[in-house]
């Protein structure tokens, strides 16, 4: 792979090639990038979706929107460190390019902010909910109606996956949805495989899956236009990673491995003396005892270690990254940058301990349940409505949600089963937290 190609302008339907020396300096387009997003509903939507605690009326708990925003700044940071030393190392990208050090900056930054758009209501356990629902649930009807890869799509329903398609997917009057450049595009895709074969190696990017069938010719097109390396075969569509994408991904991890830890203090699921060691143990080096004995109240210490943590984290993940540069370029590089961090027994202390503490804790353990629940009656109710199994189905009340969900009216008699489930999911996972508790209570006749 090259910075050239990995750094493209281009958009869906562009006809000419975007140049960066001829880019508007008041405005680049990696800068659209981030303002399309910032401005688009499913952005707002994660103001009143789980981060930690699902439904939580604590004013201080982070949602999916301040989560998404704080990896968003550590991801420009990141970008920023990482540019100014791939311009020095390939001078040409700045000199006949035009590219300078804040484009990786912006393409970072905007692909941070979009990391979570996909995500559904009530966090991980709301993707579950909707696999399970298609795996073991009445979802599972449809299994002979679809192909391998469609059905992996709905078991395995992946909101990263969810997330491209939201970015990319045409809307009546937007072809190309939001349009987004294709190097934030490629900075997105952590996984940029699809759903089948399942984790067919250790390698990072084949985690998970990035992308559903229904936008993999969208896909194919990113690919090629950045230069990325194919790593499947011919039967099968994956490819090593986009270099920024590893910035992403460390930028998300610093977030969710401190500021979640932060959470959990605050909520009083963790201990603060006993938490407050493990945040000093990571910040040993640049600690300044004095100061810190200085500050008086909780909140203020934890601002102090917080900060400090995440500037140690930012400039040893953009070290890596800068190290391994070749290799990752040459699509060799096949772990997160923190899996080679000094700083690792500390990160894996910390998380082990939000697992047991926060993640795990009855309140969030309670509300999971009741996600579950709900996530399984709106697919119900949607699947009934517009892919009836029978005539009897075809009832007054299925007529009454399909108008309840203008967002599908575009689902008719010639879009396929794949096609319509698809959708029904996307929709689903677009939902707020509150909004599906609503719908819930609406479809069962209560809550009026």
């Amino acid at each position: 792979m090259n910075w050239e190609q990995l750094l493209s302008l281009k958009r869906s339907g562009d006809t000419n090639k975007r140049l960066r020396k001829e880019q508007d300096e008041t405005r680049l387009g990696f800068e659209v990038d981030y303002d399309r997003i910032i401005f688009s509903s499913a952005f707002r939507s994660l103001q009143d979706k789980t981060q930690v605690i699902p439904l939580s009326k604590t004013d201080f708990v982070h949602t999916r929107l301040t989560h998404s925003l704080e990896v968003s700044v550590v991801g420009r940071s990141l970008g920023r460190l990482t540019g100014k030393k791939i311009l020095e190392k390939h001078p040409h990208l700045s000199t006949i390019h035009g590219y300078q050090m804040n484009d990786f900056g912006a393409i970072v930054a905007a692909a941070a902010l979009a990391h979570d758009i996909g995500n559904p209501p009530f966090g991980h356990s709301g993707e579950k909910a909707i696999g399970e629902y298609f795996l073991n649930g009445n979802g599972k009807r449809f299994q002979s109606q679809l192909s391998e890869k469609e059905y992996q799509d709905l078991v395995k329903f992946e909101g990263n996956a969810n997330g491209f398609k939201i970015l990319t997917q045409d809307r009546p009057g937007t072809p190309g949805g939001l349009r987004i450049s294709y190097a934030t595009l490629g900075a997105f895709m952590k996984y940029p495989k699809e759903s089948l074969p399942h984790k067919p190696t250790k390698n990072i990017a084949d985690k998970k899956f990035g992308f559903f069938q229904s936008e993999k010719g969208t896909m194919l097109d990113v690919a090629q236009e950045l230069g990325l390396i194919k790593t499947g075969n011919k039967n099968d569509i994956s490819f090593s990673r986009h270099p920024l994408a590893f910035l992403v991904e460390a930028a998300d991890d610093i977030c969710y491995t401190i500021i979640d830890f932060e959470d959990g203090i605050n909520l009083g699921l963790i201990d603060e003396d006993y938490a407050l060691e493990y945040l000093i143990k990571l910040v040993k080096d640049t600690i300044s005892t004095p100061k810190y004995n200085s500050l008086q109240s909780t909140a203020d210490r934890l601002s102090y270690l917080r900060s400090l943590a995440i500037n140690t984290l930012i400039r040893e993940a953009a070290e890596i990254f800068l190290a391994n540069e070749e290799a990752i370029l040459a699509g060799e590089f096949h772990q997160a940058l923190f899996d080679k961090s000094k700083y690792e027994a500390q990160i894996k202390d910390i998380i082990k301990i939000s697992i047991e503490k926060i993640y795990q804790s009855e309140e969030v353990i309670n509300k999971e349940i009741a996600g579950y629940k709900m996530l399984e009656t709106l697919l119900d109710t949607y699947t009934n409505a517009f892919l009836p199994a029978t005539q009897d189905l075809d009832s007054n009340f299925n007529d009454l949600v399909l108008k309840s969900v203008p967002k599908l009216k575009n689902l008719n008699a010639e879009t396929s089963v794949y096609q319509k489930l698809i959708q029904i999911c996307s929709y689903t996972a677009s939902l707020t937290d509150g909004f599906t508790v609503s719908s819930f209570k609406r479809y069962q006749g209560s809550g009026f």
